[in-house]
């Protein structure tokens, strides 16, 4: 199991092999750092915006508020904000082993929070063939999300293994001899790997695998919904001893308890051949973009946002609590008042006692009392845990007509509906511009205005190739479209200047997938079935 970038030596050897070495992109920015120590609250405090042009409370506290200052940025200084993390990724169509259903996928990230709290995965797992990608939404900082983007996949690639390779693994490891690698990852630059953590990550993930070779039988052919449940919630469990075991060493001690104390949701999809896997814990989500017959699109969710307004998730964590705590469980829409989504990793202030707490916080190091979020309890905090990272399953058998999935962060949803999202890409990957009637909601414009608009949208759509990227393309709409749903150069160049202070009062993180399939690929592998 490697940590870092395939262009530097690894430190651990035995873990370097169960890793393939890393695509690479060309961009770079100083958007996306390692994790540094802030004192910031959890973004999921703040309330969400309640309408696009409204900015969001500040997830900090600020001594003082700054003037609304931004500047025009020309169209090149744009898309040099834009595109500095994007990445794509072409899947051989053969590869020497069987046609693959996913012809690529693009992403992006842009980041409102200083460093940004996303991270995102993407990988395929050399014993399946399957591919991964994932979305972690960080809250309270970034290391929990950092330490998913790193971890995650390889607890539900081992999870996927039979009984048979689990075997093999282990017996390579007690002979020191090579291992054969799990996963090939794509990875962005940026998309870093730590390296001080690698050899405790080992350590976790090879206990996992030896209590499934004991719980398993040779011939056991793993199913793939509850492979993805137990790698979520083994890792979880994991992140949580981590921080209460500690470690000799005083960064990895602090590290284990940052990523604890800190919180991230994560939204993961499996695909191998004509079969989708969602996995879902919080509020990030999977849109399949569907090609109707007469060409336009159509979006179809494949995963439920864990939030207050999910009467089903309401219902079961007031299940999960005695009657006493049926007003405080659940207020302002906020568990306990207090945090967004409903499941995630990490965010151990709402699984642990008070005890625990308390005795981890006082033998932890000094710099981890410098963070308040790690010092309050939560209000009305009687019989926890309050908070779970079993994931949501979602299965799709794949059509001809499922063209592309997006996996967002819900800083994407927050900007744009699910069918505006379908179409965008859809008319961005086929090139075809559906012309809808130009409405106003409402606005009372004057003719030389709705021609002014009009002639926008001609020159939009005469430029809508200027990005390489799908992920960038629906991200540059997301942050830059006006009340009338046109990019607006003005307003998208207002969005992106503003001072790092301010990103956070007008938008989220905003991290996007998108992976297009090959419709003759899928149908395929349907008549195969």
């Amino acid at each position: 199991m490697s940590f870092c970038n395939s262009s530097a030596p690894c430190v651990m050897p035995v873990m370097s092999q169960l890793f393939r070495g890393s695509s690479r992109a060309k961009a770079l920015s100083s958007s996306l750092l390692p994790c540094q120590q802030r004192g910031s609250c959890p973004r999921r405090v703040a309330s969400r915006r309640p309408g696009h042009a409204s900015p969001t409370p500040p997830s900090r506290s600020y001594g003082t508020t700054s003037a609304l200052l931004s500047y025009i940025l020309t169209p090149p200084q744009v898309n040099s904000i834009l595109k500095a993390n994007e990445y794509s990724f072409k899947v051989p169509e053969f590869d020497g082993k069987n046609l693959s259903s996913v012809m690529g996928f693009d992403s992006n990230q842009l980041p409102a929070n200083a460093p940004i709290e996303d991270r995102r995965s993407a990988a395929t797992c050399l014993q399946t063939r399957g591919t991964l990608l994932g979305v972690f939404d960080g809250h309270a900082g970034c290391a929990c999300a950092q330490a998913l983007s790193e971890r995650l996949f390889y607890y539900i690639a081992v999870s996927l293994l039979p009984h048979d390779t689990l075997c093999e693994l282990e017996a390579a490891v007690e002979a020191g001899r090579a291992l054969s690698p799990v996963l090939q990852w794509q990875k962005h630059p940026n998309d870093y790997f730590s390296r001080e953590a690698q050899t405790l990550y080992f350590n976790s993930l090879r206990t996992y695998w030896q209590e499934l070779i004991d719980l398993t039988n040779p011939g056991d052919v793993p199913d793939t919904s509850e492979a993805l449940t137990n790698a979520f919630k083994r890792l979880d469990n994991d992140i949580s001893l981590e921080a209460q075991v500690g470690d000799p060493n005083a960064f990895l001690h602090y590290w284990v308890l940052r990523v604890a104390f800190s919180g991230a949701t994560a939204c993961v999809a499996h695909i191998d051949g004509a079969d989708l896997y969602i996995a879902n814990a919080g509020d990030a989500r999977a849109v399949l973009g569907v090609q109707e017959e007469d060409g336009s699109f159509t979006a179809h969710t494949l995963s439920n946002d864990h939030c207050a307004q999910n009467e089903d998730e309401v219902a079961r964590i007031r299940g999960e609590h005695p009657p006493s705590e049926r007003k405080t469980v659940i207020r302002q829409d906020r568990l306990l008042g207090l945090l967004m989504p409903f499941r995630a990793f990490g965010d151990v202030k709402f699984k642990w006692s008070i005890e625990l707490q308390k005795r981890v916080l006082e033998s932890g190091p000094d710099q981890l009392h410098e963070n308040e979020h790690t010092k309050f309890i939560p209000p009305n905090y009687h019989t926890p845990p309050y908070l779970t990272a079993e994931p949501e399953i979602t299965y799709h058998r794949l059509r001809p007509q499922d063209r592309f999935l997006v996996i967002g962060s819900d800083g994407l949803w927050e900007t744009l509906h699910r069918q505006e999202v379908v179409r965008i890409v859809g008319e961005y990957l086929t090139g075809v511009h559906r012309r809808q009637p130009l409405t106003v909601g409402g606005f009372r414009v004057t003719l030389g205005q709705m021609q002014g608009l009009l002639e926008e949208r001609k020159a939009r759509a005469s430029s809508a190739f200027e990005d390489q990227n799908a992920a960038t393309h629906l991200m540059r709409h997301a942050v830059g479209n006006n009340e009338f749903g046109t990019v607006d150069h003005e307003r998208l160049s207002k969005m992106l200047s503003l001072p790092e202070e301010l990103a956070r009062m007008y938008r989220d993180d905003i991290t996007i997938i998108v992976s297009q399939f090959n419709p003759h690929v899928v149908g395929a592998r349907r008549q195969e079935a």
